[in-house]
């Protein structure tokens, strides 16, 4: 095991063996059964990308059929707490049970997913109905957590995907741990990953991804990360960030936001925009720069990305999270061509202060240039024009209840058309959510 990777078990071993510097966790258990929690949530969720200008990678125009797809799920959660002691233990069960809508017959967007054919994951009709999950155990001593089972994962290098009707599942084992005050430390071991759209509890072929990191709070202003990512045979990754929080007011502040990775991928890793022949040489830097001013219920942000290597910053393929790209430049598309440079402009306004409590609305655009297409060009462009409405319930029998529509405008030139990235496309996502608690 790489010394970085001992390094960082070792801590978290000894984190859980000294004295904490805080209030322990596990002191305040209180039980497996009285600190249990219970949720579903039901999603009605409907995605459509109406392909406007589909050019295949050998220049030829292609007749693209419907891509809606309509579902309706419930995702459920069964967590208990830990028991009382020393070392506290715990189990839960994740999960989904969903069904299509309709007649749609579609996939290929991360909704629904295919039968098994002809020993072919994925190739053959869309299910009526599908159910997925598992369960974890769980174990608690002072401020250190450790989990086995599926998770949902939320680490910059390895993210699962929420962003469709149902989540991303990855199977292993996670320790967090809070032993200092203001200091997170997480390392953990992942051997199955599940996308979305896929039955196989393992649809994606993960060998083995490792990770580490850890998060620091200098105070209520400041905060700083680092992760890393070992998976077997297809990548190394490392993510930092920076977020700094300047208050001008009562009422008004600026935030500054670095984010960078650095990814190198072995040979039998899959990359989508390579611009090097040399498949053990592929390599990778994406950062980006933001700044967002904050006054009242409305908020600006300015933002700038750039990509460096001899390939693009591509996630997702390689079992290795379909959302690792904690970056601000990321709708529908993530900007993420080689070599490209490109720039953001977001609005965001809570109408709380204009007498409706729950409506929030973000709209931004996006153009990026500079992109490498392998033999094509050094210098295509893209642009997105996004926005999103949501509104919550704020109070009754329906509080929490959510609609969000969301919308895309995306545009490319002919140099990065649908061969190379995604392709002129207008895309709808609309979720209608309904959480209800067990216990």
């Amino acid at each position: 095991m790489p010394k970085a990777k001992k390094l960082t078990l070792a801590v978290l071993i000894n984190a859980a063996l000294i004295s904490s510097t805080y209030a322990s966790e596990q002191s305040e258990a209180k039980g497996f059964v009285e600190d249990a929690s219970g949720t579903v949530l039901f999603r009605t969720g409907y995605l459509s990308r109406d392909k406007k200008n589909y050019i295949d990678q050998n220049g030829q125009e292609k007749v693209v059929k419907d891509t809606s797809s309509y579902a309706q799920t419930a995702m459920v959660k069964l967590d208990s707490g830990f028991t009382q002691g020393v070392v506290g233990f715990g189990a839960g069960i994740i999960g989904d049970a969903s069904f299509k809508l309709g007649s749609n017959n579609n996939a290929g967007n991360g909704m629904i997913p295919r039968e098994r054919l002809n020993g072919k994951d994925g190739a053959g009709d869309v299910y009526d109905h599908w159910a997925r999950g598992g369960g974890y155990v769980k174990a608690r001593i002072s401020n250190t957590t450790v989990s086995y089972g599926t998770h949902v994962l939320d680490i910059p290098v390895l993210a699962s995907n929420t962003a469709r009707l149902v989540p991303e599942y990855f199977e292993g084992v996670l320790a967090t741990s809070r032993e200092i005050d203001g200091l997170e430390l997480t390392a953990g071991k992942f051997t199955k990953d599940q996308y979305s759209d896929q039955i196989n509890t393992d649809g994606r072929r993960l060998d083995r991804a490792v990770v580490w990191g850890a998060k620091y709070k200098f105070d209520e202003n400041l905060t700083t990360s680092y992760f890393g990512l070992d998976s077997k045979n297809k990548l190394d990754r490392h993510y930092i960030n920076a977020n700094y929080k300047q208050p001008l007011d009562q009422s008004s502040a600026l935030t500054y936001d670095l984010s960078a990775y650095h990814t190198k991928w072995d040979e039998k890793a899959s990359t989508y925009s390579s611009t090097t022949d040399d498949l053990s040489n592929r390599k990778n830097t994406i950062w980006a720069l933001s700044t967002t001013y904050n006054t009242g219920p409305h908020s600006v942000m300015l933002a700038y990305q750039q990509n460096n290597g001899n390939t693009g910053y591509d996630y997702g393929e390689n079992a290795d999270g379909a959302q690792s790209i904690y970056l601000p430049n990321s709708y529908l598309s993530d900007f993420i061509g080689n070599s490209e440079k490109s720039a953001q402009l977001q609005y965001n306004v809570d109408f709380s202060n204009y007498g409706i409590a729950g409506l929030n609305w973000t709209t931004a655009f996006v153009y990026g240039w500079d992109i490498k297409v392998k033999n094509v060009t050094d210098n295509a462009q893209e642009r997105e024009f996004f926005n999103q409405v949501k509104y919550t319930v704020q109070s009754g029998f329906a509080k929490d209840a959510s609609l969000r529509l969301r919308h895309s405008y995306y545009r490319a030139s002919d140099a990065y058309q649908a061969g190379n990235y995604i392709g002129d496309t207008n895309e709808w996502r609309i979720w209608l959510d309904i959480p209800v608690k067990f216990f």
